[in-house]
């Protein structure tokens, strides 16, 4: 097929998602530490605390995901590819996470991580604004992730850097409707 009958969006689409994916897949990998690095370093405390927090606010992102496929089950079909990377990110940053049911349950989230100040009942009751919200939610947490890279180690600053790429494809995906 000539590139000129390649649909605009799809070409944007695919720009910013293979690149982050690809880049996410080579930010994952742990590195071999020195031998001589010491692990009570306070650039490695430093590190740690920051990973700790992207850990926690994946895992937040996780639960919004989840409470909005519990409050609009027909989002799903869109929502779930967006959620497991969402949930492949909360893993990278070292958080447990429970893979989603196909069919959400509007009782509670599939999430193990699920934060309890996040629930369906919060999801704005139109599909349009649930979609908003989230796509909000993705923006903030990539725009945090990318301010945090100054003060990463390197490889956390890789993992980040990845991270917050594929969040504003999730940006984009989320505001096509």
């Amino acid at each position: 097929m000539p590139l000129s009958n390649i649909p605009r969006r799809r070409a944007v689409r695919a720009a910013l998602v293979l690149p982050a994916a690809a880049g996410l897949l080579g930010g994952c990998s742990e590195p071999a530490r020195p031998a001589g690095a010491s692990k009570a370093s306070p650039s490695a405390a430093a590190g740690e605390a920051l990973r700790k927090r992207a850990a926690g606010d994946s895992a937040g992102l996780l639960a919004r995901y989840d409470a909005t496929i519990a409050a609009h089950p027909d989002l799903a079909k869109r929502l779930l590819p967006l959620r497991a990377e969402v949930a492949r990110h909360a893993q990278a940053f070292g958080t447990r996470v429970r893979a989603a049911s196909p069919s959400a349950s509007p009782s509670g989230s599939p999430s193990a991580a699920a934060s309890p100040s996040v629930s369906a009942s919060s999801v704005p009751t139109r599909p349009g604004d649930a979609l908003s919200a989230l796509a909000t939610a993705e923006r903030a947490l990539a725009d945090a992730r990318a301010a945090a890279l100054l003060d990463a180690p390197p490889e956390l600053a890789r993992l980040l850097a990845s991270v917050a790429a594929c969040g504003a494809g999730h940006v984009l995906l989320l505001k096509e409707h």
